[in-house]
C-alpha cells in the first residue's frame, strides 16, 4: 500500500504560509485518519510551524500555524502544550468556539491559548503530562524540568553522570516517555559530563536511561529519540540509522522492526499503527558521520510514515517538499478529525472565556449553548463561556 505508484499530488493548505510548503501523500493516508477518528500534530522547528494533518473530502489537509522553533508537544485531554524557542505555550480546547469557525460545521475542536511560560532558550525537546504537571526535557542544562511560578524552570531530575547544571548541552538529553502514567524513560546522545561532549561519539554513543533507577539500560545506540511505552513494550527510534524498533528493558537489546528513508524522530501510536516522523537531514556538523547521512540526499525523505507494528510494514505516508526538511514531534490527537488552533484571532481570543461551574450558574440560560458534550454559554457580542469539566 506504500508503493510509489500510489503517490500523487494533493490539494493542500487552508492557511497562507510565507514559503511554499507542498506535500504529496498516499491515497490511503487521509482514509486512515478518518477511519480512526484522529488527526496529527507535527512540529518543524526548521520551518517554524505547527502542522495539523486532517482528512478532508478524501485528501489530506495540511494546516499551518507559525511558532518560533517549535519542537516538543504534549497532548492531554482537551489541552496541548508546545515547547518553542523560549517559552512553553499551553492551549485548551473550547468546543463552544467551533461554531464561530469557517467553514461552518467542519471543525470538531478549537484550541485557544491559556498559559505562556517563559523558559529562556533552553532547547526544549520532548514533553509529557504527569497528571497536571508538565515535564519537559531541558536539553541545554542536561536535565528534566517543570514550570515554576517564580523561576524559568525547576529541575526535577538529571542523569547520574551529570555533575552540575551547566548550560552546555553535555549529553543532548532529548526523548522522554511515560510508563503507567509516570515519567520513566529518557534518551540521550552521549554519556558525558563535558559541554557538547556528545558530539564526539554521536554515531553510536546513544543511551537509554530508566528514571526509576537512574541506570543506563541500553548503550551503543545511534542517535536515539522518541522512547514510547506502548502495548507493554518499549519502542524507540534509532534516528542515526533511520530505524524503528523495540528495546528489551532487561537486556538492553535493540531490535529493529523496519528501516525508513530518513532520520526518524517523532513517534505516536493509535491501535496497531505507529506514526513516525522522518527528517531529510543534510550533511552538517550535527548529522555528519551518521549512517543515515551517508545515503544520497534524494534517498532521504522528510514526512510522516505510518507503520503497522503487527506486520512491520509501511501502510501509508506523506512527504513534505521544498521548505520543510526536518520534523521533530508527531502526536496523535485522539477523538478529533478536524481541529483548529487559534493564536492570533483577536476577536475570538478577546471574547472567549473558560470559567468554573459555580460562576456559570450565574450566566443567564438564554446565553446557553451546547457543544461537543461540554456545556457552553454564549456571551454577546460573539463571546463564549465554557464550563471546566
Amino acid at each position: 500500500m506504500s508503493s510509489s505508484d500510489q503517490q500523487a499530488p494533493k490539494p493542500q493548505d487552508d492557511s497562507t504560509p510565507e514559503e511554499p510548503l507542498r506535500s504529496v501523500h498516499t491515497s490511503n493516508f487521509p482514509e486512515i485518519l478518518e477511519q480512526l477518528g484522529i488527526s496529527l500534530l507535527v512540529t518543524t522547528y526548521q520551518a517554524g510551524k505547527l502542522m495539523m494533518l486532517r482528512a478532508e473530502n478524501g485528501v489530506l489537509n495540511t494546516h499551518f500555524r507559525a511558532f518560533s522553533k517549535p519542537m516538543g508537544l504534549a497532548v492531554g485531554p482537551n489541552r496541548i502544550a508546545i515547547g518553542t524557542q523560549w517559552e512553553v505555550i499551553e492551549y485548551h480546547n473550547l468546543p463552544a468556539v467551533v461554531t464561530k469557525l469557517t467553514p461552518p460545521n467542519r471543525h470538531d475542536a478549537c484550541f485557544l491559548p491559556r498559559l505562556a511560560h517563559c523558559t529562556g532558550d533552553i532547547q526544549i525537546h520532548e514533553m509529557v503530562w504527569n497528571s497536571d504537571q508538565l515535564w519537559f526535557v531541558n536539553t541545554l542544562f542536561s536535565c528534566l524540568a517543570i514550570r515554576d511560578d517564580i523561576y524559568n524552570f525547576r529541575p526535577v531530575w538529571k542523569p547520574s553522570f551529570i555533575s552540575q547544571y551547566v548550560p552546555g548541552d553535555c549529553c543532548h538529553l532529548n526523548g522522554l516517555c511515560l510508563r503507567e502514567g509516570k515519567p520513566r524513560y529518557v534518551t540521550a546522545l552521549g554519556e558525558t559530563d563535558q559541554i557538547n561532549g556528545w558530539r564526539e561519539n554521536k554515531k553510536d554513543g546513544g543511551i537509554l536511561i530508566d528514571l526509576l533507577t537512574s541506570e543506563i539500560i541500553a548503550r551503543g545506540l545511534s542517535m536515539p529519540h522518541s522512547p514510547r511505552w506502548y502495548r507493554d513494550r518499549l519502542w524507540i527510534l534509532e534516528s542515526g540509522t533511520g530505524s524503528f524498533g523495540t528495546i528489551d528493558v532487561q537486556s538492553g537489546t535493540f531490535t529493529s522492526f523496519i528501516s525508513l528513508p530518513g532520520f526518524t524522530r517523532g513517534l505516536s501510536f493509535c491501535g496497531p499503527l505507529a506514526f513516525i516522523g522522518l527528517s531529510q537531514v543534510r550533511e552538517s556538523a550535527v548529522f555528519g558521520g551518521i549512517p543515515i547521512a551517508e545515503r544520497a540526499l534524494e534517498e532521504r525523505i522528510c514526512g510522516v510514515y505510518i507503520v503497522n507494528i503487527e506486520s512491520s510494514e509501511v501502510v501509508a505516508f506523506v512527504k513534505f517538499e521544498d521548505a520543510i526538511q526536518e520534523i521533530f514531534a508527531v502526536e496523535v490527537l485522539h477523538g478529533s478529525r478536524y481541529p483548529e488552533l487559534i493564536s492570533d484571532n483577536i476577536e475570538l481570543l478577546s471574547g472567549s472565556f473558560e470559567l468554573p461551574d459555580e460562576f456559570l450558574a450565574f450566566v443567564p440560560d438564554s446565553m446557553q449553548a451546547n457543544s461537543n458534550d461540554r456545556n457552553a454559554k454564549n456571551c454577546e457580542p460573539g463571546g463564549m463561556y465554557e464550563r471546566i469539566d
